[in-house]
């Protein structure tokens, strides 16, 4: 369905027209001062130099024609040639009977198919998720569903690190422990391997930080890894073979941290998966004449006369042969273009990657791999009381699965004590408020801006959190309980200023659906929820719904109720958050 504002464009377009000017001028926007008006339109002013009039002229001809409309309660000038406007009640209550039949509930649909590959996650195999993986989760999640909601085809690619030096610094490490498994022995065949090592994920968890810090004090360890790194990059049937169990295991427990958060992905591509079309890119590159040989590796140029910054070539090749972060990205964008034809590749990532993403997009449209609108949507980082991006209390990288344990266990305390809940919910109920309690704190943050965690601000019951739409919906639903809602029918008047206010706010939130979608930022979603969930408190606490005794009142103000929760619950799911019975 069509937004309030092209509605309202199309009747000014029209009467801009009649009386002799530009349908150009007739931009409808939502009012900056809702104080005067609910709608507002500048093109007057921008008439004045075409039509050498002076503005207020144009807007007293464009009122005149408006003046007739009884859709618009009030259309008047306003300063130099402003047009204020108004719609009237039964335009309202019109629009409103639209969004509630509407299949995607007020959601404006994409003009025409398009498909998007969202690049989100970005886990290391062989790593626990930690509180850095959780922005990259939460935002492109938000993304995909909203990109999904617009009537887009949304496809998640959690990318896994699953192909450089981490996973030979695993297996040089397991080589030295475990040197009696059969993958390491002279025993090992690669047609009988039945493809099982006794691992475990915790085990696997510890392995790979210790590795680490040994490789940076044993140079001939740091070797191996590297040896085995070109060996698994190679194909080599025995450490394929571990490599395939190492990437097993470890997604099995990435996965549990992501089901948590209500965060999934279409497919659990790897950076692996991109390396048999290397070959393919090089000889893209080759084509081009793009590739030349720089101190034994082979490197693109990338800079621009106009770059404010130094923008080195890319690294295709490293002189040892093996592949790089810039190699299995351009081999991916390779691959998708093959497997999807993407209208665009959004790439949800912390912004300080910026500089490889300029890199790896400049060397992609050169080598004409990709006609797709690439984009690198950048995230700060989730930060401690202090500033400093969040720790432990010892001073160490918190694992995702602490993070949520905690804020869980919080709204546990909560819950328990709560009368509304049955207690075999209670569980339930608070895995939501968790939920709801990181995700809003999260993504009412412009993705571009840095945050401070403080779980007491993000779980208060009023305010801007998650936990204050939970309420809402709760606070809505405890009202339905106590009628019968089936018999609630369309709304034939509005009652007070507080209602009219909540359901232009619920007409209104297409515009913030599609602002959203074209800014790539959910934090727009997140704020129209918030506002919503402020105005239906203004309304709850104006108008005494249950103890109405006058029977058209209550009945309009059920269904503004009725038509809120669908709303709400339809912004909640977008963010990615379930909404809960009673709270």
């Amino acid at each position: 369905m069509k937004s309030l504002t092209s509605l309202l464009t199309k009747k000014v377009e029209e009467a801009f027209e009649k009386c002799g000017y530009s349908k150009e001028l007739a931009s409808v926007t939502v009012s900056d001062r809702p104080d005067l008006c609910q709608f507002q339109c500048n093109g007057a002013l921008g008439g004045a130099k075409l039509y050498h009039k002076a503005p207020r002229m144009i807007a007293e001809d464009v009122v005149k024609v408006l003046s007739d409309d009884k859709e618009l309660a009030k259309v008047e000038i306003a300063g130099a040639g402003f047009i204020n406007i108004d719609i009237s009640d039964e335009m309202l209550l019109g629009y409103i009977n639209e969004v509630f039949d509407d299949v995607n509930i007020g959601v404006p649909q994409a003009e025409k198919e398009e498909t998007i590959v969202l690049d989100y996650g970005g886990p290391n195999v062989a790593k626990p998720l930690h509180i850095g993986h959780l922005r990259a989760a939460v935002i492109g999640e938000a993304l995909k569903r909203l990109v999904r909601a617009t009537g887009r085809k949304a496809i998640a690619d959690v990318h896994l690190g699953d192909w450089g030096l981490q996973m030979g610094l695993v297996m040089a490490e397991l080589e030295v422990r475990h040197p009696d498994w059969e993958v390491f022995s002279d025993r090992f065949d690669a047609e009988s391997f039945e493809g099982s090592i006794p691992l475990t994920a915790d085990e696997l968890n510890e392995v790979y930080p210790f590795a680490s810090a040994k490789s940076k004090e044993d140079e001939s360890f740091k070797a191996r890894a590297k040896e085995l790194t070109v060996e698994l990059q190679n194909g080599e049937p025995r450490y394929t073979a571990i490599w395939k169990e190492i990437v097993k295991i470890s997604v099995n427990d990435i996965k549990k941290n992501y089901d948590d958060l209500n965060v999934d992905f279409d497919y659990w591509y790897g950076e692996s998966n991109a390396d048999k079309y290397v070959p393919e890119l090089l000889e893209a590159l080759e084509k081009k004449d793009l590739m030349y040989e720089s101190e034994g590796a082979m490197v693109v140029d990338v800079a621009k006369e106009d770059d404010k910054i130094t923008v080195p070539p890319v690294i295709v090749k490293k002189s040892d042969g093996s592949s790089i972060y810039a190699t299995t990205d351009l081999a991916t964008i390779v691959q998708r273009e093959k497997d999807f034809k993407p209208d665009g590749i959004w790439y949800v990532v912390d912004q300080r990657q910026s500089l490889h993403f300029t890199q790896v997009f400049r060397c992609a449209k050169k080598a004409e791999i990709t006609d797709a609108g690439l984009e690198h949507l950048g995230f700060g980082t989730m930060n401690g009381a202090d500033g400093k991006p969040y720790k432990t209390r010892d001073g160490g990288v918190m694992r995702l699965s602490l993070l949520f344990d905690t804020v869980y266990d919080a709204a546990m305390e909560r819950v328990k004590e709560s009368k509304f809940s049955a207690e075999e919910d209670k569980a339930d109920v608070a895995r939501k408020i968790a939920v709801a309690t990181i995700k809003f704190g999260d993504l009412i943050n412009h993705r571009a801006k840095d945050y401070i965690f403080d779980l007491d601000k993000f779980m208060a019951a009023d305010g801007k959190t998650g936990s204050f739409l939970l309420y809402t919906v709760a606070r809505v639903n405890s009202i339905l309980k106590k009628v019968d809602e089936e018999k609630i029918t369309a709304a034939a008047s509005v009652f007070t200023d507080s209602e009219r206010d909540l359901l232009l706010k619920i007409a209104l939130s297409g515009e913030a659906y599609a602002l959203a979608f074209k800014e790539r930022a959910p934090n727009i979603v997140c704020e129209n929820a918030y506002q919503l969930a402020q105005s239906f408190s203004k309304f709850y606490h104006d108008n005494h719904i249950l103890t109405e005794e006058d029977e058209q009142k209550k009945n309009a103000w059920l269904r503004a109720c009725v038509v809120l929760r669908k709303v709400i619950e339809k912004h909640l799911d977008i963010l990615g958050i379930e909404s809960v019975e009673l709270m």
